[in-house]
């Protein structure tokens, strides 16, 4: 019989941080992957030898001390993972459409304040203002600064703003404003939706400091499923969850395509709530609760070209680019079929040999399920293999070419150094990800009403528990934390997050 102590079901970051948590405090675990390679977002795939991340472009919070650095310090990563650091007077240079110049965004509060003060002289004390509020917004939230004592209370005060609000209270000028929500395809930032804790959460991480994973973010995914095998526990891929088998309030065994159970004491599901609680046939889980997680908004899906570049041709940046067209930067997700796209970001993989060239680049846009239409009926992975038809590859290649066209008003000549290229689409990370629509960052929160987007890792099923973007927020710290506070509810006590502060 194949029994744990805690059954995990899904790999991505949420998952495997649970595993590694939970296999290092004497737990047996076993993590039950649908796909060939484990991580979720995590995963990369190579072309003519260069290597893509599918999701996890860059990632911050990893100097020492900081909270993801401690995280992963505690959880025995740190030490393998192979990071570059972003450029530090740039992680990201914000673009618009009728500038000539691109707006930095640096590492370091005094560092990020002097470069925007070079180029918005004026407004130094509105930039000041700015990384205070975010500042005093991170500190209301304990599990992100790696400390228990904090009450809901703390950070009710700012779940009800919204960023939108405050970034114009802080300045009128627009062009300022349109820089310090520059890269909001991080969060995908609406004016009549995103809190600003949002905002703040993320920004504040790459402020801190930014990193790219040498090879790819897929060596997280790698370090965290080996400690967990050293710690006595299972990896098992390819083998998709169908069914949570329940008696009364518990569940009793996860069972797979293949017929398979496997039983726990505990069960954790890093997919999305929704689709837990179809397999999930509890009748302690009322139709109400099913209704209401079923129904809440997803956040927009994407469209990406991953981009082999001829050598010696293009030059590499240790920065990322993100760009959108002049008084479009809160509309981004609402484009027509005529004005597409609004926006994108250039993503560079720090690989390069030379590094004065880059090797390969990936480019991002938003894009809605609804496109998909015409082929949302079809299925494809690497262990799936199905054709989409000439009709997806002919709509693939017709878009690439009118977002590389906008590309290249800012970038001359990227046309010609290319040398090959591959397209995802919001079906690509459906399939793989396992998101109803493609969904870039799972559930969408809305500041006119926060509690309704808030789903406690707790379940009415007693040991079934929820982790992943979907119960914080997203990313790689996102969902660390997100797997931090499943674990705090499964022990039933803090004492594992003294452990990770201390580590």
């Amino acid at each position: 019989m194949n029994r744990y102590d805690i059954v995990i079901i899904g790999s991505g970051i949420g998952g495997l941080v649970c595993g590694g948590i939970l296999s290092r405090e004497g737990y047996r675990v076993c993590v039950l992957e649908k796909n060939k390679q484990i991580g979720g977002s995590l995963q990369t795939f190579s072309r003519e030898k260069e290597i893509f991340d599918s999701g996890v472009h860059y990632i911050g919070g990893l100097d020492k001390g900081q909270n993801l650095y401690q995280i992963f310090k505690y959880l025995g990563v740190m030490d393998k993972l192979k990071l570059q650091k972003m450029d530090e007077d740039a992680f990201d240079k914000i673009i618009i459409s009728n500038h000539s110049k691109a707006y930095r965004q640096a590492q370091g509060y005094e560092n990020f304040i002097k470069h925007l003060t070079d180029d918005f002289p004026e407004e130094e004390t509105a930039i000041r203002n700015y990384c205070e509020k975010i500042k005093e917004t991170c500190v209301k939230f304990p599990l992100y600064n790696l400390r228990t004592n904090g009450l809901y209370e703390e950070k009710a005060e700012v779940l009800a703003l919204d960023t939108h609000s405050v970034i114009t209270s802080l300045t009128g000028n627009t062009t300022l404003q349109a820089v310090l929500v520059g890269n909001n395809a991080l969060y995908v930032g609406r004016p009549d939706e995103t809190p600003f804790y949002i905002h703040a959460l993320i920004i504040n991480s790459y402020i801190e400091s930014s990193w790219k994973c040498i090879n790819g973010g897929s060596q997280i995914g790698k370090i965290l499923a080996g400690n967990i095998r050293e710690n006595g526990g299972n990896i098992i891929r390819n083998c998709e969850v169908i069914k949570i088998e329940t008696e009364g309030d518990r569940a009793v065994y996860a069972e797979t395509t293949s017929g398979a159970r496997y039983y726990a004491d505990h069960f954790i599901s890093n997919i999305h709530p929704a689709k837990t609680m179809e397999i999930t046939n509890a009748e302690v889980i009322k139709k109400i609760y099913r209704k209401r997680i079923h129904n809440l908004p997803h956040t927009i899906s994407s469209f990406l070209i991953h981009i082999v570049l001829k050598k010696n041709c293009f030059p590499y940046y240790r920065h990322n680019y993100y760009y959108h067209k002049a008084g479009e930067i809160w509309n981004l997700a609402d484009y027509t079929e005529d004005n597409w796209p609004l926006g994108y970001a250039l993503f560079f993989p720090p690989s390069s040999k030379t590094g004065v060239y880059a090797d390969a680049m990936t480019i991002f846009t938003y894009m809605r399920y609804d496109e998909m239409e015409p082929w949302q009926h079809t299925f494809n992975t690497v262990s799936a293999e199905n054709n989409r038809g000439a009709g997806y590859d002919a709509f693939k290649k017709y878009k690439a070419g009118i977002l590389l066209d906008c590309v290249e008003e800012k970038f001359p000549g990227l046309r010609n150094c290319i040398q090959s290229y591959t397209t995802s689409t919001p079906l690509s990370y459906r399939d793989y990800i396992g998101n109803y629509d493609g969904s870039l960052y799972g559930i969408a929160k809305d500041y006119k009403d926060p509690l309704k987007t808030f789903i406690s890792p707790r379940t009415k099923v007693r040991n079934l528990y929820l982790t992943g973007q979907n119960i914080n927020i997203h990313g790689v710290l996102g969902s660390s934390i997100s797997a931090l506070l499943t674990c705090v509810s499964l022990l039933g006590n803090e004492n594992v997050v003294e452990k990770i502060r201390n580590a």
